[in-house]
């Protein structure tokens, strides 16, 4: 382990990608805790700590959301303008079609950069205007200037992040995105520690050693997921081109278990904070039908088992929606037929799209009941442990490990390539 760290070191172009990877990150921490001023802090944690629903927001801002600072957004509204873009390629010919060529994909990315200021601008009223809302009194008397001032600072906040996003993925040291949200996750270990430690008693300490050993197994279950495939065998056709042979391979087609990441999770969770934040807003209605409608709608989601119920489900529902915009069967089904390929005892064309979709559809099975147990662990371990401090739930870890898997990925394409050249 030293030894290839010690080799990755003595690469100078790979060390200085890596050294202005961590200080962009460093950039993004500090930022992180420049607040935004006017805002009750304790009460701004005791909506939180009460709140399932804002704490996972939380994480995908990478901490800034509990901290109302200028970036408490992070890069969610990218996130947002990001699915748009993937699922409008599944509606859209024209988009679908730019998909495949760079110059497309450029612009599609331009598309996505613009489209994050209005979501940006929509997510900081809609967070402001609960936040005002709320029985908590997070935020005072504020006039119409200062409101305008503080959407605008958090807006160029998000835009700011997704600009260092952009500068951190061109390293090619890992995805930019992800990076911030796995420093926001990390960076909160220490006072998870700090509060257990504070609130320790001899009574807990198999509950702890429990946790450890659950987070253990989790994570060795999250790097065997995510790394899990099915390898179809192909077989390519032996063709002659001018008295020589060509083809006659052997190979494989991966399918992923996980194909669709956390992608599930952040869609689940989006569902289940509309009707939440949509009933703040008439809790305090002089209609009482409506105040109590609402009261109602908002007691149920914070009810841990009607929560997880909803949760897990609409995790898995989503697991399959998303393996389908990614995976299109007839696509790769057209590929290798164009390419003389074949999977053996399956015949070309539509034999072959309905083969890959049947296959697909039941390891997305396992992966799905999996993201589904991931995205409640959290719940599942403080009803059993009581233990509120535990902040690192199972969609953390699964953000954590598949950031560091692929960090990892990239660093060793690097200095492979580098391998190469020397050569």
């Amino acid at each position: 382990m030293m030894e290839k760290i010690l080799k990755i070191w003595r690469i100078r172009d790979l060390r200085r990608n890596i050294l202005f990877v961590l200080a962009m990150l460093v950039i993004f921490r500090l930022v992180a805790h420049i607040p935004v001023p006017g805002v009750n802090a304790q009460a701004l944690r005791e909506l939180f700590a009460s709140n399932q629903l804002l704490g996972m927001m939380n994480l995908l801002s990478g901490g800034g959301l509990q901290n109302f600072s200028i970036v408490m957004m992070g890069v969610a509204p990218y996130i947002t303008s990001s699915i748009i873009f993937q699922l409008l390629g599944m509606i859209i010919p024209s988009i679908e079609e730019m998909n495949k060529e760079e110059a497309g994909r450029q612009k599609i990315n331009m598309w996505t950069r613009w489209a994050t200021v209005p979501l940006a601008i929509i997510q900081a009223y809609g967070m402001m205007t609960l936040l005002r809302r709320s029985s908590y009194q997070i935020l005072g008397s504020l006039d119409i200037l200062s409101y305008i001032t503080i959407i605008i600072t958090i807006t160029a906040g998000t835009i700011f992040l997704m600009w260092i996003g952009e500068l951190i993925t061109e390293k090619k040291i890992g995805n930019g995105i992800s990076l911030l949200i796995f420093a926001g996750i990390i960076a909160g270990v220490p006072q998870s520690f700090q509060q257990i430690i504070a609130t320790y008693s001899s009574s807990q300490l198999f509950m702890i050693l429990g946790f450890i050993i659950v987070a253990i197994v989790t994570i060795l279950g999250v790097v065997y997921v995510t790394e899990g495939q099915r390898n179809i065998p192909v077989q390519y056709a032996r063709q002659m081109h001018g008295g020589h042979s060509y083809g006659g391979s052997t190979t494989h087609l991966p399918l992923r278990v996980n194909m669709a990441g956390v992608i599930p999770i952040i869609f689940a969770v989006s569902i289940l904070m509309f009707p939440s934040m949509i009933a703040q807003f008439f809790v305090t209605s002089k209609v009482a039908w409506l105040a109590a409608a609402s009261a109602w709608v908002i007691r149920a989601i914070q009810n841990q088992w009607v929560y997880g119920i909803i949760y897990f489900t609409l995790v898995v529902a989503f697991t399959y929606f998303y393996t389908e915009v990614v995976f299109h069967p007839d696509r790769v089904a057209e590929n290798l037929q164009k390419q003389g390929g074949f999977i053996p005892g399956i015949r070309p064309g539509k034999p072959t799209a309905r083969y890959l979709g049947n296959i697909m559809h039941k390891i997305t099975l396992a992966g799905a009941i999996f993201l589904g147990v991931i995205a409640i662990l959290p719940l599942i371990m403080r009803s059993v442990t009581g233990i509120q401090a535990l902040a690192i739930g199972g969609t953390s870890l699964l953000i954590v490990v598949s950031v560091v898997i692929e960090t990892v990925k990239q660093i060793e394409a690097q200095m492979t390539m580098r391998q190469y050249d020397g050569y």
